[in-house]
């Protein structure tokens, strides 16, 4: 487990530095368009909606941006997107989830598939990995907010499911149900997390070897470097030695 952390922070490191604003903040933007035709403007009676707006506050979007992307959703006008999940295996046989938000589908197919092909990946049909991840809110704090058994507490009390501390970092998970309140609890006593969504959490792990690891970089790199692709999740394992040489 704590080499599948480290990669997960290779990733996250990775993406600070290669990502570029203006594409970060359409992503977040197609979010929350998509929260508020699914639901209504008002964040209060909207809870995919309110997970946005704290995932946008979090990478500091502007209000005036985020206003915008209210107000089109809230119109006639504009791209009407779509949720659509690719499935398949990277380099090593890592099984990966990529979810997208897009306005065409046979683009966005083409595109993802074209990665993983020319990257040493092969796409799946739906269901043929997620099977080996489960579908759960997350909620990521910095480890200062407050020692590992407070924060283990006020979750558990909040209808979470299990919390995951270390130097850096509270991880707290719960279904996807309880994520609204679990949220909202948590952010009454330690503020807003620095990150706050659902995602795929792996159940099995996978072990590629330092080259298919690398490869598998830039897989991830390239699929997340696309307008139509939310995240990615991979099962990747490294032994510590391994993931430290890749975030060097």
């Amino acid at each position: 487990m704590a080499g599948h952390s480290k990669f997960k922070n290779i990733q996250h490191r990775k993406g600070a530095q290669d990502s570029k604003r203006a594409k970060r903040f359409n992503k977040l933007a197609r979010e929350i368009t998509v929260a508020v035709k699914q639901g209504m403007p008002d964040p209060q009676y909207n809870p995919r909606l309110r997970a946005a707006l704290a995932a946008a506050r979090v990478q500091n979007m502007p209000k005036d941006r985020i206003d915008r992307a209210i107000k089109q959703a809230s119109g006639t006008e504009g791209a009407i997107y779509e949720a659509v999940r690719y499935e398949g295996y990277g380099p090593g046989g890592v099984a990966l989830i990529v979810e997208s938000l897009t306005d065409n589908r046979n683009r966005t197919a083409a595109e993802v598939r074209s990665a993983f092909t020319k990257l040493g990946g092969v796409l799946g049909e739906t269901n043929s990995v997620s099977f080996q991840f489960a579908h759960v809110g997350q909620l990521l704090y910095p480890a200062k907010v407050a020692s590992a058994d407070a924060m283990f507490e006020a979750a558990v009390e909040a209808g979470a499911d299990d919390v995951e501390s270390d130097g850096e970092t509270h991880e707290i998970t719960c279904s996807i149900e309880a994520f609204a309140q679990v949220r909202d609890a948590l952010e009454a006593k330690f503020g807003g997390a620095d990150g706050a969504g659902l995602v795929w959490k792996p159940t099995v792990f996978s072990t590629p070897s330092e080259e298919q690891a690398t490869s598998l970089l830039k897989l991830i790199d390239v699929l997340e470097d696309n307008d139509d692709v939310q995240s990615v999740a991979a099962n990747a394992e490294l032994s510590d030695e391994l993931a430290a040489r890749l975030a060097g």
